[in-house]
Formats: C-alpha cells, structure tokens, sequence
C-alpha cells in the first residue's frame, strides 16, 4: 500500500517539477550576434546604451556593402562601466571608426543603497555626478584615440517629460560637458539631440527615453549617414 502511494505521489509531483526545469530559453538578441567581416569593407564599431542598442540594426542595414558594423556585446552603461570594459570592447583588431556615447546612465537618478530611478525628491543621485562624468569621458576619448580610428561622439538624446529617474535639462547639461572634452580633442559631435528633440512625439515613447521602433530607424539612418561621411573623409 505504501509502495503505491509513492509511486501516485511521484506520478503527480512529476510534471511540476518536469515543467520547472525546463522554462522556455530566452532568444538571443541579433544586435549581439557576432559580425562576419567582409575584408573588402572598413570596419566600424558603435559604443552606446540601450538607445544605441535600438539603432544598431537599422544602422548595419543601412550600411550594408559599405561597412562591416559591430558593437559592443552589451549595454554600454556609464562611463564607469566603460572604463572597466573599454579595452575588452576595443579588442585587437583595427577599428576605421567609433561612433560612441555615454550619458543617460550617468545622469541617471540612484537611490541611497543603489535603487534604480530613484527621484530626486527622495535622496536620489546622479550615478555619475557631472565633474566625474567630464573626466571619466576624457579618460575614455584618451583611450579611443590611441586605436588611430575615426572618432565620433554622439550626443546624449533628451529627457522627455515624466521620465522615471531622470530629469528634463540634464541631457543638455551633460552633452555642454561633453562638448568641452570633444573640443579639446578635436572630436566631432553627431548631434541626435535636436532631432530628437524636435520629433519627440514622433519618435520617442511617452516619459520615456527610448525610442518606438520607427523612431530608432530613423535614429540608425542618421547614424549610418554620420559613419558614411567620416569613412570619406
């Protein structure tokens, strides 16, 4: 009798389990799927966050017989985090151009034990304060030019209205930070932050810095334009 009940008890605690171990695998994202390198074509390489992430696609199709694009396997974060990564991001190969940003990250709001999008109103803080933000930039604009490629900084995009952990004017304050490491080494800015500031509606999702899908094509398109004309020059 006690053998049976086992083997019923096993029988109906089987399929919990079974289904359990096997939760359904996540796809792997293609933005992070390695490029096979045409060696005919230049080589190009994006440094960014999330809406970078969101361009990256667009930008590799619009670039498609002109340049092998990659980008870093990950979401770029703070300069923090681009300091610590830099040198696996740049690897050993020649890069002809790096189109890179850092910045809504860093003026992104963190709570005291290092909650996420914490307001302001309740002791929230930049995750990179502005003077850090300026010399971690210049650190990392320091190691860029030593890989000998084009360089091209793209300025952060805005802050939309009721944007969590994050606050209007702050993408203005940081990209006149940027503007001044840039100016000092001569490195040229593509500037997404007046289009997307004047096609907000348009392009971006409602308080939120990211970008419908529609809005990072056109994002990708102007990217893949500012890579073009660096790559002729």
């Amino acid at each position: 009798m006690r053998t049976t009940l086992f083997l019923i008890s096993a029988i109906l605690l089987a399929p919990g389990l079974h289904s359990q171990s096997k939760k359904p695998k996540r796809k792997p994202n293609p933005v992070f799927a390695p490029v096979k390198d045409d060696p005919k074509l230049p080589r190009v390489l994006l440094i960014g966050d999330s809406i970078s992430i969101g361009y990256t696609l667009p930008t590799r199709e619009f670039l498609k017989g002109k340049a092998n694009l990659h980008r870093i396997p990950t979401n770029g974060g703070p300069t923090t985090r681009g300091l610590a990564s830099i040198d696996k991001w740049l690897g050993k190969g020649k890069w002809d151009v790096i189109h890179f940003n850092w910045g809504l990250h860093d003026l992104k709001y963190m709570g005291p034990k290092g909650q996420n999008l914490f307001p302001k109103e309740k002791g929230g803080k930049p995750q990179v304060a502005i003077a850090a933000y300026e010399k971690n930039l210049e650190k990392l604009v320091v190691r860029l030019k030593k890989t000998g490629a084009k360089l091209i900084w793209r300025n952060t995009t805005p802050v939309p209205p009721g944007a969590k952990g994050r606050y209007v004017g702050d993408s203005i304050k940081y990209n006149t930070t940027a503007a001044r490491v840039m100016k000092k080494h001569g490195v040229p800015t593509h500037d997404l932050f007046t289009m997307s500031k004047a096609r907000m509606k348009e392009l971006m999702l409602p308080a939120n810095v990211h970008y419908t899908k529609d809005g990072s094509r056109v994002l990708g398109k102007d990217v893949a334009r500012a890579i073009e004309a660096a790559l002729k020059k």
